[in-house]
């Protein structure tokens, strides 16, 4: 069914929620900003760094500046590390993997934590592409991060139907249906992830699965 597989990283093969969440507590500090409750920082699991502290904090962009450096201050050592793979995802990428599916990461991260990570969990052998922000900010829209993946790992003069049929883009937050569609790709969104209740299906997944097992089924179909 699919020959060409992207995932996201971040709440679709691992659970970053620590690392995160106290690198932006820790970052928020620099401006005297407490913020105690860590499941109110959530919403920062998925979308770039800068778009979050505008829509969430009302920061400027020198105060952007500010705060994705002292995050990055912590996160680098220390964050990247607060993070747990999901059960079963390194068996499911082994299985896609020998199937000769061509598998991609599609990270709204910056490529050099991607790699890091990958290779922190013993899984960056699966990925034939790993695609990622740049640190300067650029590409950290999910569509832009998902056209490169795209123009790297797929043979020249694919026609629409054949993408749609033969590439799939998995994530769990509105950001990656958003991005495959924008892009002409099937949509897999995996509800054990970080959306809100309901945000999968408005963003009109193709498919919404509940469990890595689930999701290991339908790609392997």
């Amino acid at each position: 069914m699919f020959d060409y597989i992207l995932f996201d990283l971040d709440g679709t093969l691992t659970d970053p929620k620590l690392g995160i969440t106290r690198s932006v507590q820790y970052a928020l500090r620099v401006l005297d900003i407490e913020e105690p409750s860590l499941d109110k920082l959530e919403p920062f699991i998925g979308p770039p760094l800068a778009d979050s502290f505008r829509e969430f904090y009302g920061l400027d962009e020198e105060q952007i500046v500010t705060v994705i450096a002292k995050y990055r201050e912590r996160f680098n050592d220390q964050g990247i590390y607060e993070n747990e793979i999901y059960p079963g995802t390194a068996r499911m990428l082994a299985s896609l993997k020998a199937s000769g599916k061509k598998l991609a990461i599609a990270s709204s991260k910056p490529t050099l934590y991607v790699e890091r990570i990958l290779d922190y969990f013993d899984i960056r052998t699966y990925f034939d592409y790993i695609v990622g922000s740049n640190m300067d900010g650029t590409r950290g829209k999910k569509e832009e991060v998902v056209e490169e993946a795209l123009r790297q790992m797929l043979p020249p003069g694919m026609l629409p139907a054949e993408k749609k049929a033969s590439v799939a883009m998995v994530g769990d937050r509105k950001f990656d249906i958003e991005g495959a569609k924008e892009h002409g790709i099937t949509s897999v969104g995996v509800s054990f992830g970080y959306a809100p209740e309901g945000e999968l299906e408005q963003a009109g997944a193709d498919y919404i699965v509940d469990t890595v097992e689930a999701l290991a089924e339908l790609l392997m179909r």
